[in-house]
């Protein structure tokens, strides 16, 4: 009967690590690009669609709706982090990119409690 307990904890344990988003980027210095205006509108120009991307910018791309929608879910510790940071400094210095992004992303504010209650949780 332990086994199978054990088993099954594994397993479930298994199941939740696959569903994070990958930790490939995880040690970016978001710091660094926040501070080089060149490299924030890069950044911010490929997640609105409006240029040339990165790898890690891809991959922000790729699971930014899905990190709106979901409160950030899937993200690593180190993610939710470095999200809070990034998007804080952005709608209190880049107003302009944040007006863009909430209308690419949530233009009818369908999301905006869940990434607000997240913006404001320190977890």
């Amino acid at each position: 009967m332990n086994w199978i307990i054990f088993i099954a904890v594994i397993c479930l344990a298994a199941v939740s690590a696959a569903e994070l988003y990958t930790d490939r980027y995880d040690d970016l210095n978001v710091d660094e690009i926040m501070q080089n205006k060149r490299l924030m509108d890069a950044y911010m120009n490929c997640v609105l669609g409006k240029g040339k991307c990165t790898a890690e910018g891809k991959a922000l791309k790729a699971h930014i709706q899905d990190a709106i929608q979901s409160s950030c879910a899937k993200c690593t510790e180190k993610q939710r982090q470095k999200s809070r940071k990034v998007v804080n400094h952005v709608r209190a210095n880049e107003k302009n990119y944040w007006q863009q992004l909430k209308t690419k992303y949530d233009p009818e504010e369908v999301y905006k409690s869940n990434y607000e209650t997240f913006l404001a949780n320190n977890d």
